[in-house]
């Protein structure tokens, strides 16, 4: 079972990846180191502005570090709802309810 990825914990796992201590991504980001460690620990959470440049500094998204969702992965939802939209009209009803068990976490291979 996979543990619940915070906000927190994403930032580090950044800091850990990038080598970078609390206080680089303080003075990095122009934000304070007691500020980071609130975040990181789940004590508060940044305001838009602070949020974007967490991101910034950390060169990521405001998106992977409030949901995880990385720039990846909204690309490849992007292509695959194109995909659905362009095909749709051509696929059978039991191709639809295959992909809306598919959205839907359904597994049952019934």
């Amino acid at each position: 079972m996979k543990t619940m990825e915070t906000m927190g914990t994403r930032i580090s796992e950044l800091l850990e990846k990038k080598k970078m201590t609390q206080k680089q991504l303080s003075d990095k980001a122009g934000i304070t180191e007691a500020a980071i460690s609130l975040y990181i620990r789940g004590e508060r959470t940044p305001r838009a502005n602070i949020l974007n440049k967490l991101a910034e500094a950390l060169d990521t998204t405001t998106d992977y570090l409030l949901k995880g969702i990385t720039p990846d992965a909204k690309e490849e939802l992007g292509y695959a709802k194109k995909l659905i939209a362009r095909n749709y009209t051509q696929m059978t009803k039991e191709e639809k309810i295959e992909i809306i068990k598919l959205l839907m976490g359904d597994d049952d291979e019934t």
